[in-house]
């Protein structure tokens, strides 16, 4: 018996996608393939071997980084009536229950802080938590009692990025590694700073030394990259040049706050609502609310500007602030203030 023989009535010849490499022994009995044939073609000299339990690679060779995914989602994904595809349309796969999740998860989003599935020693795959599957070689089995919504990439079931990240971080002791993936996350894009820690917030992590450092870090990146968002919409939609990073005082009187750009001539301020989960989003809204409050008695128009609507639509923005600049000339003239660097 070779390797290219069909086996039943449904041969597997039309099964050359790399998922299809990895099946599962109730798959291949839809097949046809009876117990005895698997238990052959999984023998020593056989063409096929058993990667996991009941998951079987269709060749002999070392796994591939995809297969790995593709058979550590069939071991820990609930089975039921396997899907049995044909060669005029064969089926995508089905993992019902298994989600990626962790550097595997980070490495299918893109993040080069971590390596290519390949090259991974682990692959962690979520379950719920009534799920009694148990990690085994490579895989480890993470029981969640919220189960998140899966995104597809590359065909496959992935945890959004911060419920990854945070699954990725819970392992690792060192904040450099944990700093690493969160500022790529930063950076890349991939999530915006207050969303990752209201992840890590859910998972219990932010009281870990090494996790809360690396999130102190996460927040100057995060405010580094707003503000970079804001020069850029400031000169490429034309605005008029602000003065940058200053603080607001009354002449012999009190501290009024720091803004992040102010156009004294117009009496109007943009400030980066940077609000994180570590915080207290009522006691930090209320004392925004209030120093808006104050500035505006003054006769100073706020606005403030989240970093996620300066990376998605910055143009909406610049239209925002530049409407408070032509606002100006209508309202009664400010009070005078000493305006100084931060």
């Amino acid at each position: 018996m070779t390797h290219d023989t069909p086996l039943s009535p449904r041969p597997l010849r039309h099964l050359a996608d790399v998922h299809r490499r990895v099946l599962t022994a109730a798959q291949l009995r839809a097949h046809g393939v009876s117990p005895a044939e698997l238990a052959e073609r999984c023998g020593p000299d056989g063409p096929w071997r058993e990667l996991l339990p009941r998951v079987i690679l269709l060749h002999s060779g070392p796994p591939t980084g995809e297969e790995r995914l593709h058979a550590a989602l069939l071991y820990a994904a609930r089975q039921g009536v396997p899907a049995q595809p044909t060669a005029q349309g064969p089926q995508r796969p089905q993992y019902p229950d298994a989600v990626l999740t962790g550097p595997a998860a980070l490495a299918l989003h893109g993040f080069s802080a971590t390596p290519p599935p390949d090259a991974l020693n682990r692959v962690d795959v979520l379950v719920s938590r009534q799920r009694r599957p148990r990690s085994l070689g490579y895989v480890r089995v993470v029981r969640t009692s919220e189960p998140p919504e899966p995104q597809q990439v590359a065909g496959l079931p992935v945890a959004p990025v911060a419920r990854a990240l945070a699954d990725a971080v819970a392992e690792p002791t060192d904040t450099e590694t944990v700093r690493r993936l969160l500022t790529e996350a930063v950076r890349g894009g991939h999530g915006e700073p207050a969303a990752l820690l209201r992840e890590l917030a859910r998972a219990r992590l932010l009281h870990r030394p090494h996790v809360a450092d690396a999130v102190d870090a996460v927040f100057a990146e995060g405010r580094s990259a707003a503000e970079d968002r804001l020069y850029r919409m400031v000169r490429e939609y034309g605005l008029p040049d602000p003065v940058w990073n200053v603080e607001l005082r009354l002449p012999g009187g009190p501290h009024l706050g720091g803004l992040d750009a102010y156009w004294p001539d117009h009496a109007v301020a943009v400030e980066l609502d940077t609000r994180g989960s570590r915080q207290d989003d009522e006691a930090v809204w209320s004392r925004y609310a209030g120093k808006r409050e104050h500035l505006e008695r003054l006769g100073i128009t706020v606005v403030y500007l989240t970093p996620r609507k300066l990376r998605d639509c910055p143009e909406q923005q610049a239209t925002v602030v530049r409407t408070a600049l032509m606002a100006s000339a209508d309202r009664e003239p400010s009070v005078y203030v000493v305006v100084r660097p931060r």
